[in-house]
This record gives C-alpha cells, structure tokens and sequence, in this order.
C-alpha cells in the first residue's frame, strides 16, 4: 500500500520538533551528563521528549550558579513559570529550549502544576538558608528529584507509570542526597546548608560547625548518617514494588546513589573538601546494569 505523503505543515512541524529536541539533547549533554547519558539509554523516539525535561530541570537547577543575587534568579525562575503557564510576554518558540520544553508537555500531556512545584522549590537554591529538617529536605528532593523520576515514567510509559509512583518517591530523596553529598565542597563555600539541622544537631556538628569543617570526628559522623538517610531511603525504593522494564530508563541517574553513599562513608569529613565523584566510565555501567536488572 503506498504511503500518504504528509502535509508541508505536518512536514515542518516534525522538523521543528526534532530541531527543537535536539537542542534540548546538546543542552544536556554540556549540563547534565548523567541525564543525557540516561536519554541515550532510553527508547530513541522518548530521547527528544526526555532531553527536553531534563535539560529544563538542568537549567532551573544551576540558576544559583549564573546569578549573583537571588532576585535575578528569581526573575529566571518567574521567565519559567509564566512561560509554562502561557502567561509570559514574548513568543517561547524563539527559545529552542522552552520550544522543546512546551512540546514534550503537550506530546505527553504532562502536568505543569507538577514542573512548577519544581521551579517553586528551587527558590530554596537562591537564599542561604538553612535546611530546617528531614521532613523539609524530603520534600524539597519530592518536589525536584522524586517529581523528575515521575514525569519521566510518564514520558516513558504513562501506562505504567503510576504502579513505581512510590519507587519514583523514595529513590528520588536518594538520588538528591548522594548529589548534595556530591555538592558538599561547592555548598560549603557558598555557606549553603542543604543538611537538615535536625541531622546536624544529633551528631553535634551544627550549621557553624559543618561550614567551618575543623571538628573532622563531628563532620566525619554527620557524612555518615547523612548518606545513612539516603540508603534508607533507596531501601525503601526497592521494597516499594518493581519497575516496569518500559520506565526503567526514568531510573537510570539514581543507579549511582548507592556508590556516592559508599564513597561519601569511605572519604569521612573529606568529603567536605573534595567531591566524591565516581568516575564516569564507572557511572555509564552502573546506569547500563539497571536498565537490565531494574535493581538499585
């Protein structure tokens, strides 16, 4: 049977998209090579779709890192909320990004409330303030990391998607502890404290304590029990149910956590210092074994 040719309009939308998408891929790659490297892995008609949700996450996520005050960064953020809400001035197809951004919330008929919690959350970034407890941290990590997982499934395999909601849950706090363990050299300069202070207080370091980093014993204890919480949670990922095969691409940067947790408790109070990073090569194998496997 032969083939419809499809209409020019249709014809220039499918390239407007792929121009779109691939933009949000080269995006990624400069930003968040973990992530891109999860779109790799992932089915190569969700790659697009996937790019363009992580590298938006990316760039809600550095906006600390481009800005000097917190009110230029909360105008970013606003940009990005409007735009999202189609309450913004200025045609968002003149940015390729937030194109491709708008697209995959169409495409996959994703909920904006959910991405602009996300953005709402990270107004936490631009200020100094303390992480007051566990209860706040994890519902920062639910409103960004565990949000992203979720969205990501639903891009994915909207299907199956709500049967690892509870795995997206636990697993995203586990995957934002090892990236602040991760952080801790970048935050510590900054005067960020992104552990929470009821963690600080039982170890007996405190916010002044965990910024000045002399009581090596007292920073040594706090890196543990704080990479302890991450593994309580990716327990509790693991016990929540399985991943379908179809999502376990949503999955893919948290293959890492439980390494960053190992070398955080090796590293001690160095890990104040010097960033724990496991080496690429080891973080693309890791990703690559859960995709097979679906195991933590």
């Amino acid at each position: 049977m032969q083939r419809t040719p499809a209409a020019p309009a249709e014809r220039d939308d499918r390239g407007a998209a792929a121009a779109d998408y691939a933009h949000c891929l080269a995006v990624l790659r400069d930003t968040d090579r973990d992530r891109y490297l999860a779109c790799l892995l992932a089915p190569p008609d969700k790659r697009g779709p996937l790019a363009a949700l992580y590298a938006f996450n990316a760039e809600i996520a550095r906006v600390r890192d481009v800005v000097r005050e917190p009110l230029p960064g909360e105008i970013r953020l606003q940009w990005w909320r409007d735009t999202l809400e189609g309450t913004g001035e200025g045609d968002a197809a003149a940015n390729p990004l937030a194109a491709g951004v708008l697209r995959c919330i169409t495409e996959h008929r994703l909920p904006v409330a959910v991405l602009t919690d996300m953005i709402e959350a990270r107004i936490f970034d631009l200020y100094d303030d303390p992480m007051p407890d566990r209860a706040a941290l994890e519902g920062y990590a639910g409103e960004t990391a565990s949000a992203l997982i979720q969205l990501a499934s639903l891009v994915l395999n909207p299907e199956k998607a709500p049967q690892s909601a509870d795995v997206a849950g636990h697993a995203g706090v586990a995957q934002a502890i090892a990236g602040i363990l991760l952080l801790l050299p970048l935050h510590r300069r900054r005067g960020q404290i992104y552990i929470p202070a009821d963690l600080l207080e039982a170890t007996g370091l405190g916010a002044e304590g965990l910024l000045a980093g002399t009581d090596r014993a007292r920073a040594a204890s706090t890196v543990e029990a704080f990479a302890g919480l991450g593994r309580e949670h990716l327990k509790k990922a693991a016990a929540a149910g399985k991943v379908a095969p179809e999502n376990r691409a949503a999955f893919l940067p948290v293959a890492m956590a439980r390494h960053v947790f190992d070398r955080a408790e090796k590293a001690g109070a160095r890990a104040l210092d010097h960033a724990v990073v496991p080496p690429q090569w080891r973080r693309q194998w890791w990703m690559w074994r859960l995709m097979r496997t679906g195991r933590f």
